[in-house]
């Protein structure tokens, strides 16, 4: 019996831009969206929010239902791996109980003094909310940069590139919450 594999969302996407003969530079400079983020969403590396779903719509001029199908599980399996990949770091330590169909998660974040927190799914979508418990903390949220100290709280829709740092002399504590649709 021959079994029927599965186009993932991404895949999907990347079909449906070459059928149209657009280039990921082309879509890009149409969508809005780094050339960068377009490959991560074709390479199933990041489900992207519902906002660009619909661009991505709008753009390919595809119906809705071609690019929703398996959507919510392959969003389930995402955060599940996005969370397994955060609690395998040194740096986090969950706070909510794991489950594929939790949205919300919260961690607390630890980064060494005057060092810059290593990488660990810094594209992702949905928002993030991250409040500074001892320390400091430098995060830069697309072009911008705000420096936070204890008890300062910033939030950011997370599906913009984003990086954080710990300018100070000690280490930083910080509480991170993640929502993930």
């Amino acid at each position: 019996m021959i079994k029927k594999v599965e186009e993932s969302f991404g895949g999907r996407i990347r079909r449906l831009r070459e059928a149209k003969g657009l280039s990921l530079d082309v879509l890009s400079h149409d969508t809005g969206y780094t050339v960068d983020f377009l490959k991560e969403i074709e390479e199933g590396k990041i489900a992207p929010p519902v906002a660009v779903v619909l661009q991505l719509g709008r753009v390919l001029k595809i119906d809705m239902d071609q690019l929703q199908e398996n959507r919510n599980k392959e969003a389930s399996k995402q955060r599940t791996k996005s969370h397994k990949k955060r609690v395998a770091s040194y740096a986090y330590a969950p706070l909510t109980t794991p489950g594929e169909e939790k949205h919300l998660r919260a961690y607390r974040v630890t980064i060494d003094p005057e060092t810059e927190h290593k990488g660990v799914e810094y594209h992702h979508e949905g928002e993030e909310f991250i409040y500074v418990l001892y320390g400091g903390l430098t995060i830069q949220v697309g072009q911008n940069t705000s420096t936070l100290k204890k008890g300062e709280c910033i939030s950011f829709d997370s599906s913009l590139s984003h990086k954080l740092s710990n300018p100070t002399r000690e280490k930083a504590e910080l509480l991170v919450v993640i929502y993930v649709p």
